[in-house]
C-alpha cells in the first residue's frame, strides 16, 4: 500500500526561502507503515498515519521542508527517525543537536510485510537516498529525480555532475516500468526519464 499526503509550508537556504508542496508517502499496510519524508505538518501526518504502528520515519534527505516535522512526528508515534549521515550539516541546520538513526547503502527497511532497499543517490544533497520497493514496482526519490529531471544543486555541497550519476547508476538501472514517487509534484516512471539523459547532461 502506497499513501500519498501533500503538506505545505516553506524550504529556506542560502538566505533565501520559497513556499513549497511536499510529497509525504505512507507505505506499508492496513497495520503498519514507514513515513518517507515528515514535511511541514505532524497534525496532517499523524491522521494520515490513522493508529498504525510506525516503523520509522525516513528522511530522503535533510533539507528542512524534508524533515521540519520528523521529531515531532516521532515523539508521537514513538518511531526512529532514519538519515543517511552525510547529511549531517543539513539535519543541525534544522534540529540541531537531536539524534537520530544513521542509514546505509543497501540497507532493507521493512514495514507492512513491504522492504525498501537503501539507495545512497548524492547529489541533491551528500546524504540523499532513494527507496526501491520491488515489490511495489516504485521507487521514493525524493528530490533526487522528479518528473522532467533531476533535482536541483546548491551550496558547494554537491555538484550536477555528481547527481547525474547517481541517477545514472543508482536508477536508470531499474526496470522501466518503475514508478518514481517524487518529494514534490507529479509521479513518473523510470522508462518516461530515461530517455532524457542526455538532455540533462547538457543543461
Amino acid at each position: 500500500m502506497i499513501d500519498k499526503l501533500v503538506t505545505s509550508g516553506t524550504f529556506s537556504l542560502d538566505g533565501g526561502t520559497w513556499d513549497v508542496d511536499n510529497n509525504v508517502w505512507v507505505v506499508g499496510s492496513a497495520s503498519e507503515v514507514l513515513v518517507i519524508d515528515a514535511a511541514h505538518d505532524a497534525d496532517a501526518i499523524v491522521e494520515r498515519i490513522n493508529d498504525r504502528s510506525v516503523t520509522a520515519i525516513v528522511c530522503t534527505h535533510a533539507h528542512n521542508d524534508h524533515v521540519n516535522a520528523a521529531v515531532e512526528l516521532a515523539s508521537r508515534v514513538d518511531a526512529p527517525i532514519l538519515l543517511h549521515p552525510d547529511d549531517q550539516v543539513l539535519w543541525e541546520m534544522v534540529h540541531p543537536g537531536t539524534p537520530y538513526e544513521p542509514l546505509a547503502d543497501g540497507q532493507v527497511l521493512k514495514a507492512g510485510g513491504i522492504e525498501l532497499t537503501v539507495l545512497h543517490t548524492p547529489g541533491h544533497s551528500p546524504g540523499a537516498v532513494c527507496l526501491y520497493a520491488p515489490e511495489l514496482g516504485a521507487v521514493f526519490t525524493g528530490d533526487t529525480l522528479f518528473q522532467g529531471g533531476p533535482g536541483a544543486t546548491g551550496r558547494s555541497f554537491s555538484s550536477f555532475e555528481t547527481i547525474i550519476d547517481s541517477i545514472r547508476e543508482r536508477l536508470l538501472t531499474l526496470p522501466e516500468r518503475t514508478v518514481v514517487h517524487t518529494g514534490h509534484g507529479p509521479s513518473t516512471t523510470i522508462g518516461a526519464e530515461a530517455p532524457h539523459l542526455q538532455e540533462w547532461l547538457k543543461r
